[in-house]
């Protein structure tokens, strides 16, 4: 994916980097790692160090206050097996943390969810009035770049294609164009707005779809598509197998059932 997650309304207060600065600072000694067991003892503090680093990056990314010194201060207080909170203290304080994350999560998720429907609504208003571009009942709009002379596929075939898919900016997020081993997967396996679209296409032939997020991935994070995303997709249909013919279908990419 060549995309990174939208993150305009994630405050930029701290990075993994200002993270480990923080902790190097507090570090009294220089390592001297001289032996297979001092860089087996490094190791295991440089594992937990990466870790907490990436959890506060999480929080603060999120809108939670994360006090680095303390975080510190436990971790040392553990591996002198004392603590200023009892275990239950421990435990309810992570526990409204989790809460307080996950409602900041579903805040953020809504927010995109909304902006992305928005930005989708207005390209397929737009893109619908260009020559050339058709729509379907379901709202699917395609049109033809390459107008291919073979059959087309039925439901249960498998087909071999390539595709670039990009957001409504014009982002690239996946492109498959020129990949050694070809992408295959049988239709019914696909996303609607594939599965309708692939089925108008002779073989041969090169489309370009706008698909609208219903006929997508919905209200679905799929990997670093955020929700509510209307797609584009060129896709040129190589080949078209009945499922004799092969008697697996493996599907590449980011085309998973939805």
């Amino acid at each position: 994916m060549k995309k990174s997650m939208p993150t305009s309304f994630i405050p930029k207060t701290i990075t993994v980097a200002t993270c480990a600065a923080l902790f190097v600072s507090m570090a009294t000694f220089a390592a001297d790692l001289k032996t297979d067991d001092d860089k087996a003892s490094y190791s295991m503090g440089a594992s937990v160090g990466k870790h907490i680093s990436s959890q506060i990056y999480t929080q603060v990314e999120l809108g939670a206050k994360v006090d680095v010194e303390l975080v510190v201060a436990g971790f040392v207080d553990s591996l002198k097996a004392k603590s200023e909170l009892n275990d239950e203290e421990i435990l309810t304080a992570l526990n409204q943390r989790v809460e307080q994350l996950n409602a900041a999560r579903k805040a953020n998720a809504e927010k995109l969810a909304a902006e992305n429907s928005k930005a989708g609504e207005a390209f397929l208003a737009a893109n619908k009035k260009k020559s050339g571009v058709k729509v379907t009942d379901s709202g699917l709009q395609y049109e033809v770049l390459v107008a291919g002379e073979g059959k087309k596929p039925n439901p249960e075939d498998v087909v071999t294609v390539e595709y670039v898919g990009k957001f409504v900016d014009g982002t690239e997020f996946e492109n498959t164009v020129g990949r050694e081993e070809p992408t295959r997967f049988a239709l019914m396996t696909v996303i609607p707005g594939w599965e309708e679209g692939l089925k108008l296409m002779p073989m041969g032939s090169k489309y370009r779809f706008v698909i609208p997020a219903n006929l997508a991935y919905g209200n679905e994070f799929v990997g670093e598509i955020p929700p509510q995303s209307t797609l584009i997709f060129e896709i040129e249909l190589k080949n078209i197998e009945k499922p004799s013919e092969k008697k697996e279908a493996r599907m590449m990419g980011m085309m998973p059932a939805h």
